[in-house]
């Protein structure tokens, strides 16, 4: 498998294809993700402290909150070649 990585935030990297969903951390039903995934250990905050602008759903389950908007991760995917479609 050949992973492509893509920055999140303060030098911290994820792997492009396994990500499902880049979204904004505001909406209750995202606020009740974060905490399902605490309580499962499958939170991972790559913040360092700082305010969590865009949360990262992978495919295996775990959430990222990342420090960036989503719309830079999103750039970013797209400067790495991945095909992004909006719906």
């Amino acid at each position: 498998m050949n992973s492509k990585f893509i920055n999140v935030g303060f030098g911290n990297f994820v792997s492009s294809g396994r990500i499902i969903s880049v979204v904004h951390p505001e909406s209750a039903p995202i606020k009740r993700m974060i905490q399902d995934a605490k309580e499962r250990s499958t939170l991972i905050d790559a913040t360092l402290g700082r305010k969590t602008r865009s949360v990262i759903i992978m495919d295996s389950e775990h959430v990222i909150l990342a420090p960036v908007q989503p719309e830079t991760i999103s750039q970013r995917l797209e400067s790495k070649g991945e095909q992004l479609t909006e719906g």
